[in-house]
C-alpha cells in the first residue's frame, strides 16, 4: 500500500517524514544501517528523480547512512542486478530504501509516494527488472498512458527538481528528528560514520508504476 503526498499543501517533507518513520517502525528486523538506493538515469529528465535525490543527500552532513546512485554516478537498468547483489554483501544487515520516479494518473502528477515493499524499477516502460528496497518512495513526475518513454523524455525538469527537493527534505528532516530527538524502534541505530557514496562498480532500475 502506497501513502500519496499532495507536494502542493503546506510542508510535505514533514509528511514524508512521518510517513518515512511510520514506515520504517514497520520493520523489526535485526536492521542497524540505512541504505538509500537512488534509481534512474541522468540522461533522461524524467527518469533523473533518483541521480537527483542522491546528489542533494550526498552534499548533506548525513551520519550513518550510504547512498547508491547519484547525478555522477547513476544506478540504472544497466547495473540492477550487480548493485543490488552488492548492497546485499556490503551491507547484510541494512533496510533499504529505494527513490525513483514513476508515472501515474493526471490527478496525481506532482504527487511523491511511499510504501513498504520492493520497488519494481522499469515498470512503468514495460522494462523486466528485479524489484529492489524494502521500502520506496516514488515522485509522479508524468502521466501514464501511451508512449511512457515520450513522457519521460518529455517532462519538465522543474517538476523533477521541485519533487527531489521535497523527498531530501523529507528525508533529511526524518534523520535529524530520528538522531536527536527519539529512535523509531530499539533496533534503528545510525552508525556513527559519514555518509558513504559508492561507485558505480558496485552500483538500479528505471520508473516503477504503481498507480492505476
Amino acid at each position: 500500500m502506497a501513502f500519496y503526498i499532495d507536494t502542493r499543501k503546506n510542508n510535505p517533507e514533514k509528511d514524508l517524514a512521518f510517513l518515512l518513520k511510520n514506515c520504517i517502525c514497520g520493520h523489526s528486523g535485526n536492521w542497524n544501517e540505512l541504505v538509500f538506493l537512488c534509481v534512474g538515469s541522468d540522461r533522461v529528465t524524467g527518469d533523473c528523480l533518483g541521480p537527483y535525490v542522491g546528489h542533494q543527500l550526498s552534499g548533506r552532513n548525513l551520519w550513518g547512512v550510504s547512498i547508491y546512485g547519484t547525478l555522477q554516478k547513476p544506478v540504472h537498468a544497466l547495473n540492477l542486478a550487480r548493485t543490488r547483489e552488492s548492497i546485499h554483501r556490503l551491507h547484510p544487515h541494512a533496510l533499504v530504501i529505494a527513490v525513483d520516479a514513476s508515472l501515474g494518473q493526471k490527478k496525481h502528477l506532482g504527487y511523491v509516494t511511499i510504501g513498504n515493499g520492493a520497488l519494481y524499477p522499469g515498470a512503468g516502460v514495460q522494462k523486466d527488472l528485479p524489484p529492489v528496497g524494502d521500502i520506496h518512495i516514488t515522485g509522479i513526475v508524468n502521466i501514464c498512458g501511451h508512449m511512457e518513454q515520450t513522457a519521460l523524455q518529455t517532462t519538465r525538469l522543474s517538476t523533477v527538481i521541485s519533487l527531489g527537493d521535497i523527498i531530501v527534505g523529507g528525508i533529511e528532516t526524518f534523520l535529524q528528528e530520528s538522531e536527536i530527538r527519539e529512535r523509531p524502534s530499539p533496533a534503528y541505530k545510525f552508525p556513527r560514520r559519514p555518509v558513504r557514496i559508492f561507485p558505480e562498480a558496485l552500483l538500479p532500475g528505471r520508473i516503477r508504476q504503481t498507480h492505476r
